[in-house]
């Protein structure tokens, strides 16, 4: 009997603490931008840029809602998707924000804002 109740109290706390993991937040706000991304590469004539763009805006205003940053690469993709429909200004803005966001994309996102700079 006393075996039974203590493998019932490993349970209960092995519960507790599996729903406790379950429960810690993120880092960051992901929102659309994984089902964006996946999109993009797996149907790229159905997720065009404007909805891209739309998705991800959104997703940059309910971050800041909840006080969450947003994911590496997010603003290097909206970037992206800003300089698909022409819009060069705020390609290099985000662009930039990326670099300073994460410093490790520097290099690349330097490469990326001296090729906008040529157009």
């Amino acid at each position: 009997m006393r075996r039974l109740r203590h493998t019932r109290q490993w349970a209960a706390w092995a519960a507790v603490l599996l729903l406790a993991g379950c429960q810690s937040p993120g880092i960051y706000y992901w929102g659309n931008y994984e089902n964006v991304i996946y999109g993009m590469y797996a149907h790229p004539d159905k997720v065009p840029p404007e909805a891209q763009i739309d998705k991800l805006e959104r997703d940059e205003h309910r971050a800041a809602s909840v006080n969450k940053p947003l994911p590496p690469g997010f603003h290097a993709h909206l970037g992206w998707a800003y300089y698909q429909t022409g819009k060069l200004d705020l390609a290099q803005k985000e662009f930039e924000l990326e670099k300073r966001q994460f410093p490790e994309s520097a290099q690349f996102m330097d490469r990326i804002l001296n090729n906008l700079a040529r157009k």
